[in-house]
Formats: structure tokens, sequence, C-alpha cells
């Protein structure tokens, strides 16, 4: 059965998209369409901060935007051979943090210096409240904006009209759903209740849901091998 993924192309890598190989070992041919869009911002601020490590007390990731945009800061060759003269290593001194289950130890840091967080433009509040509510402080930097994928509806009406309607439609966050929906709604039809929706996490489920979609299947953890292994139960 054919499997649609709203989702930006496998990052920074050769080869087939993860999620499209593990659907294939299960006997489902998968598209994936991107949905957003990047634009970096505000890099001459960060890579401010970046070079000043003594005012911060770690660096915490939420996307791998953020730390595209790190990379970005470090490209002049005079800022590399400074980062990897000294730089990194106070850096590499002090906490990193990732989403993740390293996340759930914020709250024991008692550094009073702030943590920097660049991230993008549409963030869920929930980290810098838990982090504000146990005390710890943030200096948050937007580093990227996200919007629609300029190519997005025509991407999506040129597959339906080639493909049909697909079996299942993924979605990979909240974003996804707000951009994607409309435009898959129109195209399916009454077929719409026919399509096996499934979401990357909870998050994205629970967007999924506000919008009236019935989810078939959600993750259970936000890899290529339980969202393959959801979808394929859900089109048994």
């Amino acid at each position: 059965m054919h499997v649609l993924l709203l989702k930006e192309p496998r990052e920074g890598g050769s080869g087939p998209d993860p999620y499209i190989k593990e659907l294939a070992s299960r006997g489902h041919k998968a598209t994936l369409i991107p949905v957003l869009s990047f634009t970096f911002v505000s890099l001459n601020t960060l890579s401010d901060k970046l070079f000043q490590p003594e005012q911060h007390g770690g660096l915490i990731f939420t996307s791998p935007r953020a730390v595209e945009a790190v990379k970005m800061c470090l490209e002049d060759d005079e800022r590399t051979e400074q980062w990897n003269k000294d730089i990194k290593d106070k850096w590499n001194a002090k906490s990193i943090y990732v989403v993740g289950k390293a996340t759930a130890a914020l709250g024991e840091d008692t550094n009073i210096l702030p943590l920097l967080f660049p991230c993008g433009s549409i963030k869920r509040e929930v980290l810098p409240t838990a982090l504000r509510e146990n005390g710890v402080p943030l200096d948050t930097l937007m580093v990227y904006q996200t919007a629609q994928h300029p190519d997005l509806e025509k991407n999506l009406k040129n597959h339906f009209t080639e493909q049909g309607v697909p079996a299942s439609i993924a979605f990979f966050s909240p974003s996804g759903v707000k951009f994607c929906l409309e435009t898959v709604r129109r195209l399916s039809g009454q077929q719409l209740k026919q399509i096996k929706f499934a979401a990357i996490g909870p998050t994205t489920a629970d967007a999924m849901t506000a919008e009236g979609l019935s989810v078939s299947c959600s993750a259970d953890k936000p890899t290529a091998e339980h969202l393959a292994t959801g979808i394929a139960k859900a089109l048994q």
C-alpha cells in the first residue's frame, strides 16, 4: 500500500530516507513530500554568544536546525581557528542538552548562569516554562524562522493526481498539520475517512485530533522503525 510522509528529507546523509526504507521492508511504498522551509536569522548575535562561553552555563538544542545554525556561525576560517583553539573546550566543559532523556536532568541544574537556547520561530513553551518554574535561567534566541514549503501545495496536488489517495498519511509536526491538512482534505474528498492517519508522536497526534482527524497510530518513539511498525499494523 502507498504511504505519504509529510516530512523534510533526511538530515545531511546519503542513501534512502530511513522512513521510506523501514516501510519498504514491511511491504509498503512511501513517498516523501517536504512540508517546511527554514530561513536562518540572528546568526551574528548567536555567533557573539557562542564566543562568550563564560556568559552561559550550557547549551540546549531541541532541533537539527539549531545545530545547523551553530555550524553556520563557525564557517568563517578565522572563527573556526579560534573555536578549535580554546572556545570549543570551554563549551565542552559545560552541560549540553538535547531533546530526549537528558532533558529531564535540566531541573537539577543549579548553575546560576543562563542556558543558551537557540530555537525556531515556532517553539512550544513547555521546556522554557519547566525551566523557569525550577529556577533555571534561560537565554532564548530565535535563529531560524519556519514557514510553509513554497512547493507544498503543488507537490501534494501532483502526488494525488499521479498516485491517487494514499492508504496512509503520516504527519511529523503540528506545523505539518497546520500547513497540509486543508489541501489533503480537499484532494481526498469523500475518501478522507478511508485514510489511516499516523503521527510521529503525542504532540503531533494532539494537533491532528484538535483538527478533527482520527489518528490510527502514534509512534511509541519518534523513530523510523516505530512509526513504520505502527503504520503497518494500522494497514493490516
